[in-house]
């Protein structure tokens, strides 16, 4: 399996069946080259190296992208986290940590997006 094709598996495992295929439907001539991009450098070479097992690396994952500020890449790798195993407690104290390390505001922004997939999933009031 060449790493497009593993990084196509990788990105369905963490994202639910169906993911990229919905991703390909959405893909033109412009956006094209960054989808590739993803799938076969991000997740078919980075991802799928097995050092790190995938919950890790979500729970990476979820703090860089609150650190940086990036709520929709948050939102779908709170989705992938979740898929992955991440409990809501973990990800809770996850969120709590970065309020430490990166910020009472982008902590709060993050907590907002989890919230927000957390009551979408019902697992959460």
């Amino acid at each position: 399996m060449d790493a497009k094709q593993a990084g196509r598996k990788i990105m369905n495992e963490l994202m639910g069946e169906g993911y990229v295929e919905g991703k390909d439907k959405k893909k033109n001539a412009f956006t094209g080259v960054l989808n590739d991009y993803s799938e076969e450098v991000c997740f078919g070479r980075v991802w799928a190296r097995g050092v790190i097992e995938p919950k890790l690396r979500s729970i990476l994952n979820i703090t860089m992208l609150t650190a940086l500020g990036r709520p929709n890449q948050l939102r779908n790798h709170l989705e992938g986290a979740l898929n992955n195993g991440v409990t809501v407690d973990e990800l809770r104290e996850i969120l709590l940590h970065t309020a430490v390390y990166c910020g009472l505001p982008a902590a709060g922004d993050a907590f907002k997006v989890a919230e927000e997939v957390l009551k979408g999933r019902k697992l959460i009031d």
